[in-house]
């Protein structure tokens, strides 16, 4: 088992990036540049490492290479992206690392990525980018190629060396279990659980009963053996279940308008742990969005906006329209469910001035936009 963390130093000490590792300050495949630079980068490291991993680093300064973080990404539909976007499309799975200097809910992002073998191109336009353009590795850089070229191994050797250098030892596992339990959190119930006698998962969270089922909120997840965040939410409901092979978080989502609000099922993934060393990720996609009538969104729809208008002016919000802001990224998602296609652009177009002026429903709005990915790759 390769610790996570390890790798990340051991690929940023080469200091520059090349033709098997990239390196981002953050990602955002939400806005079409963003999502087509990413594409490429993807198709130009398969298509220049057919052999081995390779690998994308983000949260890391490109100047000097300081890990500075970024914000938990929830990746569990992001192989469905790249099975839309590009043909022979490789393997690949976005991991949230734990570096124990940056701030709580930062994360090191770890995208690695697994050639087919075959060359992969983009199966349809994407920004500036056309269907059928072959892009791949020259040093630092990805650049569009000719599709008459061979696939050559060069880096395969040099990988292995990396990854074998960032295995795992009982010495990590054990400081990680114990720096879960006993320091990063004092004030919540934690637990661990060994599979297979190999894997440790560790979760951690506010604990409650209700109806005889057991939920948990404020909930951290991981895998400490190759310290891989597997799951973290400062809002959300999580029900927990294992045995003696297979970890399953079911993730609920709270949703309404007003004070009518519920939790919704929104994704189970489960974790199965095999004899061999290995583990395989499954998600599926729970929710169905609440319907609510046309003449109630369109008031609420309306008093949203109005209300992103004067913080966008810098008008002071009066005390009804403060709790009324708490609620608007769940609002204006539920307007988006139901036929508003502009409700999230609305989102988006105002995400700095709420980031700056109000810090806990900015909190909120990531959580809107995090379900929202869920929804659009889930196909």
């Amino acid at each position: 088992m390769i610790n996570k963390r390890l790798l990340i130093k051991n690929l940023l000490a080469h200091n520059d990036e090349n033709s098997f590792y990239d390196k981002k300050r953050h990602l955002n495949i939400s806005v079409q540049e963003g999502k087509a630079k990413f594409l490429k980068h993807v198709c130009a490291l398969s298509n220049s490492n057919p052999n081995n991993s390779s690998y994308i680093v983000i949260g890391v300064e490109d100047n000097d290479n300081q890990i500075v973080g970024v914000d938990f990404f929830d990746d569990s539909k992001i192989q469905n992206l790249i099975n839309a976007y590009l043909t022979n499309p490789p393997l690949v799975a976005y991991e949230n690392i734990r570096f124990p200097d940056l701030p709580k809910g930062k994360v090191v992002g770890l995208v690695s990525i697994r050639s087919l073998g075959e060359l992969c191109s983009l199966r349809k336009n994407v920004w500036k980018y056309y269907g059928g353009m072959v892009f791949f590795r020259e040093g630092s850089t990805s650049k569009p190629r000719s599709v008459d070229v061979d696939l050559l191994d060069y880096n395969s050797e040099l990988v292995a060396r990396i990854e074998q250098n960032a295995k795992n030892n009982i010495e990590y596992t054990l400081d990680g279990v114990i720096d879960f339990l006993n320091n990063r959190h004092k004030d919540l119930e934690s637990y661990y659980k060994v599979f297979k006698e190999q894997f440790v998962v560790c979760w951690a969270g506010i604990r409650k009963v209700v109806k005889q089922q057991t939920y948990y909120s404020r909930v951290d997840i991981e895998l400490i053996n190759e310290q891989v965040q597997l799951f973290y939410s400062a809002l959300d409901e999580v029900r927990i279940e294992y045995d003696q092979n297979l970890f399953k978080i079911t993730e609920y989502v709270q949703l309404g308008l007003g004070k009518r609000q519920k939790y919704y099922p929104l994704e189970e993934v489960q974790i199965e742990f095999s004899e061999n060393g290995s583990y395989q990720i499954q998600s599926k996609l729970l929710f169905e969005p609440p319907q609510f009538e046309k003449k109630q969104l369109f008031h609420i729809y309306n008093a949203n906006n109005s209300l992103l208008g004067k913080i966008q002016k810098g008008i002071p919000l009066q005390a009804g329209e403060q709790e009324q802001m708490k609620l608007l990224p769940a609002s204006l998602l539920i307007c988006y469910l139901n036929g508003f296609e502009d409700a999230i652009q609305q989102l988006e177009a105002h995400r700095s001035v709420i980031k700056m002026q109000f810090p806990q429903v900015y909190i909120a709005l990531k959580e809107a936009l995090r379900v929202l990915r869920k929804l659009r790759y889930s196909g």
